[in-house]
């Protein structure tokens, strides 16, 4: 299949001697991988003549006149290596910027709010989410279409309006090919103002030269093929229309995100190499290729014959490139195999020496919605093998042994064979509407097969301790707050009855619903993936779930199930789509005292909002391999990427997503929440919240993690005492109305108390005993200021006598009116002495344990695992059976937990 690439003139001729071409004498022009190891530029010669191109790293140059003043405007590296990839791309210009994204940046930066733009229906993520971007916030139109047929392109193609056209050829991760000759042209015919932009990453000048089919402008990502090791971030920009050209060097020099001198030079160093990697990257790939197509897979590459591109292919480029792809036919099977692999590293990218193996859907394209995908015919079982320069062999031998530890193929009489025979991918049509058929055969949205995970899920989150801070945070001031050791917990599995089940037995509320009969009329705008909920809740809406949705037979239930049933079917008609409306049991139970002031609500709705986002996929975990067996062993081997156990396996992205809509719910359930309690259930740890828009502190609002968080032990009582919180949160409001000057000055003073606790929690220098001795005070001085906002209780006031006649220094925490207590406890305090006081805690009717503060967030058990169907029911079963006080070890011995 790989042919000699074209032979190029080099656009300085060497030998100015005046030799004709045709004489006998005369030299060639030179072959590619001539012109990519010859840096030379007549234009730009080095002084002393220098082997290799001098690193000038500067960011200004003396003197007036000069040819250069300022490194964002030019550098002599960087010119160097712009003259070179002009010369290997055929182009007469050619700019070098921070980034593939970046060189895309600059290319739409040429549109403008009203103009169209036409762009494939297959592409890279991260032009996905550019493009989204432009559409939603800059007023440009966007037209995905099937760009393997030219004609696609009629329909939307408008002189005058179609401003852009962005093609790639072969496609991420597809591998489709478009016509770019026919396109260019077509183009030229209907809107000849439109500027044709291709995306030759995947290629790279050795293989293809878009500009040469038609094409304005052409981009790489220099990150891959040529720099070749994934040691730089780079993009290049080539064409040859001077007045384009003009400007994009203008935006360039604006923007200020020329690559920098010594990027330049390795991009310059890498560029050297790049024939002879790729030509051995692309003839690996073909054997790998044609290795899986021999098993039975369906590989999308168009080096081999069967692929629906490769003759078109084979008259735009010179070989076939060094990616493929293929499909299992089962998305659990692929990630088994991505895991189980050794050689090949699980990561995005390309075009590097070493080969790379990576699930698109769940990564490089995460960013796209799951039902566009489905659309655009995006397989989620889909592998991506990016080929580098090992030995051939060892990286067939490494996939043989994936493939079989995942039970994708096995030994036959004739020797390995696809482990489903009965799954031909050629056979069955057009296999890459795979996704899209298995959307349609959800009968009434439910689930009715086993090839629809994301249902099963089990997560928890912790409470929290407000250590400053309380009702002051709602009015802008910093609080104070810590996770501590007592969680709840949220079990799901899946249904396939067209129905959706919420169990909150400690609650006493179990009850099912039928999907359709969901107030669906009272949804007036669906939240989309990725974009946030709108500031105020949707009342309507709220209204409609209360009246139509809720159980008309109260049976004595308490009261407090009303907002959390609320709070769980506002999020999941909010987000879910006329599409996709999954059908699933949850099931919440709670270590932590329920309305004590603990966050017990803000733990619920972290839980709640955790997995009903993961099962309408608005969430991927991080892609953690799966545990493999050993050739030669029975022992279970393979390496999780997950650091420290599990402890920071969740990405931030992944847990800000979570707080936003754990936010939404807990404004169901409290009306007009800080968000310090939802923050600290997601987060873990210990954090200073302030709430925007307040000026005792930053107006900004923020959360700052306090890092140096110092471990201090409590005692946590709880009254018994059922408060409101709304109607406490709206009594300080009032006061605050009535009283301005009372209650702001005590604010402010509340807000010195939380500066003051965070200095000396983060003090390395401050000796314990004086830590503690300060925190006592602080303690008592935030307590009285609670109670001059009038929201203490006569209980809470009891343990504070009971705890002082101790020596002890105790305050409410949470939303007071009853609710919970902390008491501080030194460090020499004996066992003896805490039961005592315990025991004179509890002759007065309440609850105390001791507990730790500052522990893990949001928690996940690692989907990775295998487990029985029989396991999963029995843990449902158990999960409901379980004491409160036994569930943090039961869930603890499910398995791999991953948090945030």
């Amino acid at each position: 299949m790989a042919r000699t690439p074209p032979i190029l003139t080099p656009p300085e001729t060497p030998g100015a001697s005046g030799l004709q071409l045709g004489s006998p004498t005369a030299r060639k022009p030179y072959h590619f991988s001539t012109l990519c190891a010859t840096v030379d530029n007549p234009n730009a010669k080095d002084q002393y003549g220098s082997s290799s191109v001098p690193i000038y790293q500067t960011a200004t140059f003396k003197g007036m006149g000069g040819d250069y003043d300022y490194s964002r405007s030019g550098n002599p590296t960087r010119s160097h290596l712009e003259h070179h990839l002009a010369k290997i791309s055929n182009a007469r210009h050619a700019f070098a910027v921070s980034s593939g994204m970046a060189a895309l940046d600059i290319i739409t930066r040429l549109l403008k709010a009203g103009d169209e733009v036409i762009a494939g229906d297959d592409l890279y993520g991260g032009t996905n989410r550019l493009l989204a971007y432009l559409k939603t916030h800059q007023g440009v139109t966007v037209h995905h279409v099937d760009t393997t047929n030219p004609e696609s392109l009629h329909p939307v193609l408008k002189a005058g309006k179609t401003a852009m056209v962005l093609l790639e050829s072969p496609t991420n991760p597809l591998l489709k090919i478009a016509d770019l000759a026919t396109i260019c042209s077509d183009i030229r015919a209907r809107a000849p103002d439109a500027i044709i932009v291709v995306d030759n990453t995947m290629m790279s000048p050795y293989l293809q030269r878009p500009l040469e089919h038609g094409a304005d402008l052409v981009y790489d990502s220099g990150t891959k093929y040529l720099s070749g090791h994934h040691d730089l971030m780079a993009g290049v920009i080539v064409c040859n229309r001077d007045d384009v050209a003009k400007k994009i060097a203008f935006i360039i020099n604006a923007v200020g995100n020329a690559l920098t001198p010594f990027d330049s030079f390795l991009l310059l160093r890498g560029t050297k190499t790049l024939a002879i990697r790729m030509e051995r990257q692309q003839s690996t790939a073909i054997q790998v290729a044609r290795y899986l197509s021999n098993l039975g897979f369906l590989v999308h590459y168009p080096g081999l014959e069967d692929h629906p591109g490769h003759e078109l292919h084979k008259k735009l480029a010179s070989g076939p490139g060094a990616v493929l792809s293929f499909v299992t036919g089962d998305k659990e099977m692929s990630e088994r195999i991505v895991g189980a692999t050794r050689l090949w590293g699980i990561s995005v990218s390309f075009g590097a020496v070493n080969s790379l193996i990576s699930m698109p859907c769940v990564m490089s394209h995460a960013s796209i919605d799951p039902a566009v995908r489905a659309a655009r015919g995006l397989p989620e079982d889909l592998i991506r093998l990016c080929v580098g320069i090992e030995d051939p062999n060892d990286l067939i031998d490494d996939l043989e042994v994936a493939l079989l530890q995942a039970g994708a193929i096995k030994a036959g009489q004739a020797g390995l064979v696809r482990s489903n025979p009965t799954y031909n991918p050629r056979a069955h049509g057009s296999v890459l509407n795979k996704a899209i058929e298995k959307l349609a055969d959800r009968v009434g949205n439910a689930r009715v097969d086993e090839e629809v995970p994301d249902t099963d899920w089990m997560v928890s989150a912790p409470g929290k301790v407000i250590l400053f801070g309380e009702h002051a945070v709602v009015h802008g001031v910093t609080a104070v707050a810590a996770a501590v050791d007592l969680r709840c917990y949220a079990i799901s599995s899946g249904r396939d009855d067209g129905k959706i089940s919420l169990n909150l037995p400690d609650l006493n509320f179990n009850n099912t619903w039928n999907v359709e009969d969901l107030p669906w009329d009272a949804v007036n705008t669906s939240v989309a993936p990725g974009e946030p909920h709108p500031p105020e809740l949707e009342p309507g809406l709220v209204e409609a779930i209360t009246a139509r949705a809720l159980p008309v037979v109260d049976d004595g239930k308490p009261a407090g199930y009303k907002p959390a049933v609320i709070a769980f079917l506002y999020i999941y008609m909010t987000i879910s789509s006329k599409d996709y409306r999954p059908c699933l049991n949850v099931t919440a139970r709670s270590s932590l005292p329920v309305g004590a002031g603990l966050g017990s609500s803000a733990s619920y709705s972290s839980c709640i909002a955790t997995i009903l986002l993961l099962t309408h996929r608005r969430l991927n975990l991080p892609s953690l391999p799966m545990p493999t067996q050993a050739p030669s062993s029975s022992d279970p081997v393979g390496h999780l990427h997950v650091s420290h156990a599990g402890r920071k396996a969740l990405t931030k992205a992944f847990a800000d997503e979570i707080n936003r809509w754990a936010l939404v719910a807990e404004k169901v359930l409290h009306g007009n929440p800080s968000g310090v309690d939802n923050a600290v259930a997601v987060y873990g740890g210990a954090l200073a919240f302030t709430k925007p828009g307040f000026a005792f502190a930053n107006p900004n609002g923020g959360m700052d993690g306090i890092q140096g968080f110092k471990s201090v032990r409590f005692l946590l009582v709880n009254t018994k005492v059922p408060r409101n919180t709304k109607s406490l949160v709206a009594g300080v409001g009032l006061k605050k109305q009535q009283e301005p000057e009372l209650v702001n000055g005590i604010l402010e003073r509340i807000q010195a108390i939380s500066d003051e606790a965070r200095r000396a929690l983060l003090d390395p220098e401050l000796e314990r005993s004086e830590l503690l001795k300060a925190l006592e005070s602080l303690i008592d001085e935030n307590h009285a200021h609670l109670v001059t906002l009038g929201v203490s209780h006569p209980a809470l006031e009891k343990i504070r006598e009971v705890t002082a006649a101790k020596g002890l220094h105790a305050k409410l925490t949470g939303a007071g009116g009853g609710g919970c207590a902390v008491v501080l406890l030194p460090d020499a305090i004996d066992d003896k002495a805490l039961n005592e006081l315990i025991q004179s805690l509890e002759k007065e009717g309440f609850e105390a344990y001791t507990t730790s503060v500052g522990g893990g967030g949001l928690g996940i058990l690692s989907p990775y695992v295998e487990r029985s169907d029989e396991d999963k029911v029995g843990a449902e079963e158990d999960f409901v059976a379980k004491p409160a006080v036994e569930l943090a070890g039961w869930a603890a011995d499910r398995g791999r937990w991953l948090y945030t």
